[in-house]
C-alpha cells in the first residue's frame, strides 16, 4: 500500500490530508506534527481567541473523530528530525523512521526571537502556536502592561486585541513607520495613527537593548535608554522557514523549500506547501514565499492533488486580511517599488484604500473597511486593463461597475 507522509500538521498539511482522501487516495496517510494539537487555524490566535471570544474547539479544522474515520494517522507531539532521501524515510526526534512513497513538507515557519540580555525571562512571548496564545492569555487582563516588540501585522493585531481587553500597550518598532519594509511609509503612518487613536503608545525608530526582571520580565530597555515597566512582552519580529531539518538532504532551498508551480521540489516524490515553500509563480515569473492563511490553505490542497498526478499550475491572486479594532484590512495582488500610489478616501480616517498602479494597471490594492472595493480590485487586477486614476480616487465611482465595464 502506498504511503504518503506529511511532515507538518499545519493548515497546509491538514488541508492536504483532507484532500487526499476527498480525491480518493486509499493508501496510508501519516500526518506528523511537532505540536500536540491536530491541525488548526492560526488567524484567531491574535484576535478572537486571544481576547477570549472564541472557544478553543472552534480553532480546529476537523473534529478529532474525523481523522480516525478517514484513516489519517495523526502523529502529534512528534518532531521530524531529518529525511533520508535514498531510503525514502523521515526520522523523528525519538529515532523512529517512517517510510514514505511520497513526502509533503509542510512544516511552516519558526518565529524569530530577541537575542538581547533577558530574552529568556518568563512572560517574554512570541505568538505562533496555540500554546503561545494560551501563555499570553494567562497574563492578559484589564490593566496589564503589555509591550509589543515589532509592529508588523501580527504585532498590530496583538496590540489591538490587548487594547480591546483593557490592557495598556506600548509598541516598539525600529523602523520609522510600521510595515515600512513592505509598504510605502505613508501607509504605515496612517496605520500608526489608527493605533494611536486607540491608545497605543508607539515608539518608532527604536529597538530593544535589554529586558530586565527577576525571573519574570519587569522592564524593557529601549535603544534610546527609555525604561518601560511591563507585565508581558510579545515579540513579533518576523519568522523564518522551518526547513533546517532538510540540511544535507539534497532538497533545494532558498528562503524556504524551492518548488515549481505544481508544488514539486527538485527531487522526485517530494513536495512542499505553505509557509515553508518558496514557489514559482508563472504569472509573476518569480519565486514567492507567502505567510498567510489563504495561501497555506490553497497550497496544501494543490500539493495533495499534485501528489495524485494532477499537473495544474498553482497561480493564485495573492490575498490576505487583518482585523484590528473595528477595522478590516484587505490586501490583494503584489506591488513593487516604483508602483504609483492612488488613494481613495481620507486616510487615516477609515474607510480608505490605496491602489498600486503599474503602467496604468492595478497591480495591487490595500483597503480599510472597503470590502466592495476589495472585490472590485480583485477583478481589476485579474483583467490587467488600464484604469482611469480619477475613477479610483472618486468615492462616488462604483468600482465594481467599472471593473465590469473595462
Amino acid at each position: 500500500m502506498a504511503t504518503i507522509v506529511i511532515a507538518g500538521a499545519s493548515l497546509a498539511g491538514g488541508r492536504a490530508a483532507e484532500t487526499l482522501r476527498a480525491e480518493g487516495f486509499d493508501g496510508r496517510v501519516v500526518l506528523v506534527g511537532e505540536e500536540p494539537e491536530r491541525p488548526y487555524e492560526r488567524p484567531p490566535l491574535s484576535k478572537q481567541y486571544l481576547a477570549g471570544h472564541q472557544p478553543r474547539e472552534r480553532l480546529f479544522l476537523r473534529p478529532a473523530e474525523y481523522y480516525a474515520e478517514q484513516q489519517i494517522e495523526l502523529q502529534l507531539g512528534r518532531r521530524v528530525e531529518l529525511v533520508r532521501v535514498a531510503e525514502q524515510q523521515v526520522v523523528l526526534a525519538d529515532g523512529e523512521a517512517i517510510a514514505y512513497d511520497q513526502l509533503l513538507i509542510a512544516t511552516g515557519c519558526t518565529p524569530r526571537r530577541l537575542s538581547v540580555p533577558g530574552h529568556d525571562l518568563e512572560r517574554v512571548c512570541v505568538l505562533r502556536s496555540l500554546a503561545d496564545a494560551d501563555a499570553i492569555r494567562a497574563v492578559l487582563q484589564p490593566g496589564a502592561r503589555v509591550v509589543v516588540v515589532g509592529f508588523g501585522f501580527i504585532g498590530a493585531e496583538v496590540a489591538a486585541t490587548c487594547r480591546q481587553v483593557g490592557a495598556s500597550v506600548t509598541a516598539i518598532e525600529p523602523l520609522a513607520a510600521p510595515l515600512a519594509r513592505v509598504f510605502d511609509p505613508a501607509i504605515g503612518q496612517h496605520l500608526a495613527a489608527l493605533h494611536r487613536a486607540h491608545g497605543v503608545q508607539l515608539r518608532l525608530g527604536e529597538g530593544v537593548s535589554a529586558l530586565r526582571g527577576h525571573r519574570v520580565v519587569e522592564e524593557v530597555v529601549t535603544t534610546s535608554g527609555a525604561v518601560i515597566p511591563c507585565d508581558l512582552v510579545v515579540v513579533g519580529i518576523g519568522v523564518r522557514p522551518a526547513d533546517e531539518w532538510l540540511a544535507g538532504s539534497g532538497i533545494a532551498r532558498q528562503d524556504g523549500v524551492l518548488v515549481d508551480e505544481t508544488c514539486r521540489t527538485n527531487l522526485p516524490g517530494i513536495f512542499a506547501a505553505g509557509d515553508v515553500a518558496s514557489w514559482w509563480s508563472p504569472s509573476l515569473s518569480q519565486y514567492l514565499r507567502v505567510e498567510h492563511f489563504d495561501h497555506a490553505q490553497q497550497h496544501g490542497v494543490h500539493a495533495a492533488r499534485a501528489m495524485l498526478g494532477y499537473r495544474e499550475a498553482y497561480d493564485p491572486l495573492l490575498f490576505f486580511w487583518s482585523d484590528q479594532y473595528d477595522l478590516n484590512i484587505q490586501y490583494l495582488g503584489l506591488h513593487q517599488p516604483g508602483d504609483r500610489l492612488v488613494w481613495r478616501g481620507n486616510p487615516p480616517e477609515p474607510p480608505w484604500a490605496v491602489f498600486f498602479l503599474r503602467d496604468g494597471r492595478v497591480a495591487a490594492a490595500l483597503t480599510v473597511n472597503l470590502p466592495r472595493e476589495a472585490g472590485a480590485a480583485r477583478q481589476l487586477i485579474r483583467k490587467g486593463v488600464v484604469v482611469p486614476e480619477a475613477a479610483l480616487q472618486d468615492p462616488a465611482t462604483d468600482l465594481r461597475q467599472l471593473a465590469r465595464s473595462l
